[in-house]
C-alpha cells in the first residue's frame, strides 16, 4: 500500500521512493490529510525515537525535513482544497509559533497551513519563539486565538510561562489559547490553563471553528 511504503522509506530517507508513493496515493484517491496524518507524520515520530534513541543523528534529522518538506510541495494544493471545504464559521485571526527552545516546525506549518485555507488569517511566528514575541504579536495583532507548539516536553512547560505573562499584562482575557505538538496532551493543556489541545492539523482547525463558534 502506498501509504505504508511512504511511511517506510521516509524513515529510511529514500526520497525518490517517498515522492513516487506520495504521488501513487494520490492518484488513488486517498486524501492528503490522511497521506500526512497517517504516513508522513507516523514515519516523522519514529525517526524521533530513532534520533532520541541515538540510532539518528542531527543529519538524519535535517534529511528528513528536507524529504517531508519536498513532499508537501506535492500535497499542499490538495490539502488547501480539502481545508477550503471546512467553511468557517467567523474568520478568525491567529497568531501561531512554536515555543522558545524548540525549532520543530513541521506540525505548526501544517496546522497555519490547514487554518488558512479554511479562511482564517494566521500570524506565523516561527519556531524558538520567546514569551515576549508572543506578548507584541497579541498587542500588535490583537488576535482572537494564540495558538503554541512543543515536540519536546523539555519546552513544553514554556507555554504555561506565556500564558501566565499573558495573565500578567492584562490580555489573558482577551484571546483563547490552544496548544499542540508530541508534547502536550488534553490533561496538560488543561493544567497549564489553556483554551483547548489538538492532536493534529485537522482538528486544529475543528477545535478553532468551536471556539469561534461559541464566541460568535
Amino acid at each position: 500500500m502506498s501509504l505504508e511504503e511512504a511511511r517506510e522509506c521516509l524513515v529510511n530517507l529514500e526520497k525518490d521512493c517517498v515522492l513516487r508513493n506520495v504521488k501513487a496515493a494520490l492518484d488513488e484517491g486517498i486524501p492528503a490529510s490522511k497521506i500526512i496524518l497517517d504516513s508522513l507524520s507516523k514515519a516523522m515520530e519514529e525517526i524521533g525515537r530513532l534520533y532520541e534513541s541515538g540510532d539518528y543523528f542531527i543529519a538524519e534529522l535535517i534529511e528528513a525535513a528536507s524529504i517531508f518538506k519536498e513532499a508537501m510541495r506535492i500535497l499542499e494544493p490538495k490539502l488547501r482544497e480539502e481545508a477550503s471545504r471546512m467553511k468557517a464559521v467567523k474568520r478568525a485571526r491567529i497568531v501561531i509559533g512554536t515555543v522558545k527552545g524548540d525549532v520543530h516546525d513541521i506540525g505548526k506549518t501544517l496546522v497555519a497551513i490547514m487554518l488558512q485555507a479554511a479562511g482564517h488569517e494566521v500570524i506565523d511566528l516561527g519556531v524558538d519563539v520567546s514569551v515576549e514575541k508572543f506578548i507584541e504579536a497579541v498587542e500588535k495583532y490583537k488576535p482572537d486565538i494564540v495558538g503554541m507548539s512543543a515536540l519536546l516536553t523539555t519546552t513544553a512547560r514554556y507555554m504555561k510561562t506565556v500564558i501566565d505573562e499573558l495573565t500578567r499584562r492584562g490580555l489573558r482575557s482577551r484571546v483563547k489559547v490552544i496548544v499542540g505538538g508530541a508534547a502536550t496532551t488534553p490533561e496538560f493543556a488543561k493544567e497549564i490553563g489553556a483554551d483547548g489541545w489538538a492532536p493534529n492539523a485537522i482538528e486544529a482547525v475543528k477545535l478553532v471553528e468551536k471556539l469561534m463558534e461559541v464566541q460568535a
